[in-house]
């Protein structure tokens, strides 16, 4: 982690390129870009919740394609298991 110095450092930097106008625009052109990224997060998350949390449309497509499990052969009729007298 880094300590004190290095982000004073680094913020001394950033002060330098972009210069102290421009800062509290860049400050909140991301603060807006976080809270937008955050909506679409939320608003993904209830559309899947509505909708049953249903599987991705490629384990679906996949799933759909593999051929279902083999049925076991019947088993044998009590007829053939019973000794004839």
């Amino acid at each position: 982690m880094p300590g004190i110095w290095q982000i004073l450092l680094i913020l001394a930097i950033v002060l330098l390129i972009f210069g102290a106008a421009r800062l509290p625009a860049l400050a909140k052109s991301l603060g807006q870009s976080a809270r937008v990224f955050r909506g679409e997060i939320k608003q993904m998350k209830e559309e899947s919740t509505k909708d049953g949390a249903a599987p991705s449309t490629t384990a679906s497509s996949t799933a759909a394609e593999q051929p279902g499990p083999a049925t076991p052969p019947a088993a044998p009729s009590s007829d053939a298991t019973d000794p004839k007298p």
